[in-house]
């Protein structure tokens, strides 16, 4: 059985890229994030206790991506997949890092880089 939680388009700004004016000034990022977890127990509870809290989930996912800036998003994006998979509940989640403002000398409306990790990969 799969279950999924899903969280799209969390918007945060963050320092992130390996030019001087990225870190300097800064750019949004947007991040989308889905984890695969068991629901059964949560549906069968109806208790939040039994469930993964997708605030709390989205707050691990914003504070990653905005602590220390780092050169690369694939940097980014492992760092959240591993604060995801330290909940034991989650089995796998997928990060995508979308970077909109990336310095591209042509026109585009997006970039991004997306992984996906399971618990066993951090074991």
């Amino acid at each position: 059985m799969t279950d999924r939680i899903t969280l799209t388009g969390l918007s945060v700004f963050a320092h992130h890229g390996v030019f001087d004016h990225e870190r300097a000034y800064g750019q949004e990022f947007i991040v989308d994030v889905v984890v695969e977890v068991n629901m059964s127990k949560a549906a069968e509870t109806d208790s939040i206790d039994d469930a993964v809290n997708y605030g709390a989930l989205a707050i691990t996912v914003v504070n990653e991506v905005k602590r220390d800036p780092v050169n690369l998003l694939e940097t980014v994006a492992a760092r959240v997949a591993s604060a995801v998979l330290a909940d034991k509940r989650i089995d796998a989640v997928e990060v995508t890092i979308h970077k909109p403002q990336a310095p591209i000398e042509t026109a585009f409306s997006d970039v991004s880089v997306t992984i996906r990790r399971t618990a066993a990969d951090l074991a």
